[in-house]
């Protein structure tokens, strides 16, 4: 099929490079220029494991290009995809549709066939309905324009996995066509037994928040418990375990620790909880404030227990922070719970050096004050605390022999529950970790004097 791909971000580059990687003759059009200059190169723009192979390979075939000529795109293609963002806004919850109005005004006017647009976007319920109203308007074809809705559940590190070998997909659409449609571009998929759920387009676009809205709160109530166990005297991590044999229950996603982050999941239940307030069904969700709320608590607590690790006092104390990004196998620091705790540590006068393997320039442009190192050597030396922020695999292999010859202190905070605690406290490091029992600070730091 000749598809469009509207938006080249994240969500519409890895789309794009999916279909081509289907078979179908893709055009991919953003306004960005530089970022269309660097994916038609065949260089991502963000850092997602094994998609830029894919992105080299179809460029390859010819099947995949870039472009910014939206009017275009609508020459070219019988179905479009909308992939751009869907932020919040910058002073309510709610989401901002104001890209995905802008696409569907510079799209319409060069629809003069008839063809089906489909959203990809995490939107309110009700968008679909409003933004076909505007193509219908807009479009010279008229009513033979279409809007479906198509809901993306790309998790950041494992986005190619998901895209060809999805666990579902969702077709919401109005008319037979759009569903045919549907069906035809992702023929290599259901073909292969992808579950298939089609509804409407109301139900496709709550299936993304509605998804969204449970995993923030499974996230959350794990760390609510880990709230009380560190005030019982409890251990968390031998509270999942127990709960994690429980059949209805289950270990996915019981990961005790820093909490959730990323450009999706925060914003989206927020989103979420502000549509259904707005469509009177507020007190249903009224939940997921306070699943944010215990959230965000997380990033406090960590700073607390640095403070604790550093004697009582965060200014002066230097700080190695490893991980900047919301999540491993990212450079996606938006809403980063990481980048919470650094911002935080240096705005109580704390000297942190960050290493990331792949989001340090990123965090780098959001918290300048920080140092950002380029191992996680130069990063430690001389730290009177270290803190394991980001879950990166790389870490678990650290020494703490080693790690412990260059420190000042051996203090270590563990808000992923990465490594293995009684390992590094037999190799005498203070071990603190969110959830458990508060180790004892042994002596007060000596003063510090503050470099440059």
């Amino acid at each position: 099929m000749r598809v469009s791909v509207i938006g080249a971000g994240y969500l519409g580059a890895t789309h794009a490079v999916c279909l081509a990687a289907l078979g179908h003759d893709v055009l991919a059009v953003d306004v960005d220029r530089a970022r269309i200059a660097s994916l038609a190169a065949g260089r991502l723009p963000f850092h997602e494991p094994g998609l830029t192979g894919l992105l080299r390979t179809t460029l390859a075939t010819g099947r995949l290009r870039f472009g910014h000529d939206t009017a275009e795109a609508g020459e070219f293609a019988d179905l479009h995809f909308l992939c751009v963002g869907t932020p919040q806004q910058p002073d309510s919850p709610a989401a901002d549709v104001s890209q995905l109005e802008a696409a569907v005004r510079a799209l319409a006017p060069a629809l003069t066939r008839a063809t089906v647009v489909v959203g990809k976007s995490t939107v309110p319920v009700g968008t679909a309905d409003r933004l076909a109203c505007l193509l219908r308007s807009l479009a010279p074809v008229g009513d033979a324009a279409e809007v479906a809705w198509n809901p993306e559940f790309l998790r950041e590190g494992y986005a190619v996995e998901d895209s060809l070998r999805p666990e579902r997909l969702v077709f919401g659409t109005a008319s037979r066509r759009a569903s045919d449609r549907l069906h035809e571009v992702y023929a290599p998929l259901l073909e292969r037994g992808v579950p298939l759920v089609e509804t409407d387009l109301c139900t496709a676009e709550l299936v993304k928040v509605a998804a969204n809205g449970y995993l923030a709160t499974k996230l959350s109530y794990v760390n609510a418990m880990a709230e009380v166990c560190e005030a019982a005297g409890a251990d968390v991590r031998h509270l999942v375990h127990a709960l994690s044999l429980d059949s209805r229950i289950g270990g996915r996603y019981l990961a005790p620790g820093l909490g959730f982050g990323g450009g999706c999941l925060p914003k989206d239940i927020r989103a979420f909880a502000h549509r259904a307030e707005e469509i009177g069904a507020g007190a249903a969700v009224r939940f997921l404030h306070e699943v944010d709320a215990v959230n965000l608590r997380r990033r406090t607590r960590a700073v607390e227990l640095v403070r604790h690790l550093a004697g009582g006092v965060l200014a002066g104390t230097r700080v190695c922070v490893l991980g900047a990004s919301f999540k491993p196998d990212s450079d996606d620091v938006r809403d980063s719970p990481a980048l919470a705790v650094v911002r935080a540590l240096v705005h109580g006068g704390a000297q942190v050096a960050v290493f990331d393997p792949q989001a340090a320039e990123n965090a780098r442009r959001v918290v300048p004050e920080a140092r950002y190192a380029p191992t996680v050597g130069s990063a430690a030396v001389g730290a009177d605390v270290v803190a394991v922020l980001t879950d990166w695999e790389q870490f678990r292999a650290l020494d703490p022999a080693t790690l412990g010859a260059i420190v000042r202190r051996k203090a270590l905070l563990d808000a992923r529950h990465l490594l293995d605690a009684e390992r590094w406290q037999c190799a005498g490091w203070n071990v603190a970790e969110l959830g458990v029992p508060v180790p004892p600070v042994s002596e007060p730091l000596a003063p510090l004097v503050a470099t440059s």
